[in-house]
């Protein structure tokens, strides 16, 4: 790897997918209700959720999508399911080894702020523009930060979560 004239760390043209992607997730299934998927959210602190069914990513609910899409209550939410909520768009994805400019040009192409890492096992990751972002700037990569590549490399942690609504009965 090489470092960027700066020294400030790896040269941005050298990065790949897998030193800048998120390895720790939370991730919902199709079947999941808005009500649900926003309450992990808010509680991970996340603005994207991976819809994966099994192994299969089928698309990335963004917090805006969510809030855009919200109508009626609690009750209306709740009866709803995200994997809806997906529609018809491009589902952009990358590969591990995909170089950091390749990234760029998926997100751009595709008008998104967020793309899964897939590999053959799955999601392996997440990307945000953040992500991206915090990799130009020289300011972190995988290695660096917790569940990184120099804690244990190629492991993901994901997590799947099932809330249960409480919602007071209709009267």
């Amino acid at each position: 790897m090489t470092t960027s004239p700066e020294g400030a760390g790896p040269d941005v043209r050298s990065l790949r997918a897998e030193q800048v992607m998120s390895r720790v997730l939370v991730a919902v299934t199709p079947d999941e209700s808005p009500l649900m998927a926003w309450e992990l959210m808010r509680r991970a602190g996340v603005h994207h959720l991976p819809v994966v069914d099994g192994r299969h990513v089928l698309g990335v609910l963004s917090r805006e999508r969510l809030a855009a899409s919200w109508s009626g209550g609690p009750y209306e939410q709740s009866g709803r399911r995200v994997g809806t909520m997906l529609g018809g768009e491009p589902r952009p994805r990358v590969g591990p080894r995909d170089t950091l400019r390749r990234v760029a040009c998926v997100m751009a192409d595709a008008g998104a702020d967020a793309v899964p890492v897939v590999s053959e096992r799955g999601l392996v990751g997440l990307i945000t523009a953040r992500d991206v972002l915090v990799a130009v700037a020289g300011r972190a990569c995988a290695e660096d930060r917790p569940g990184g590549t120099g804690d244990r490399p190629g492991e993901v942690i994901t997590g799947m979560f099932h809330l249960q609504p409480v919602v007071p009965p209709r009267s």
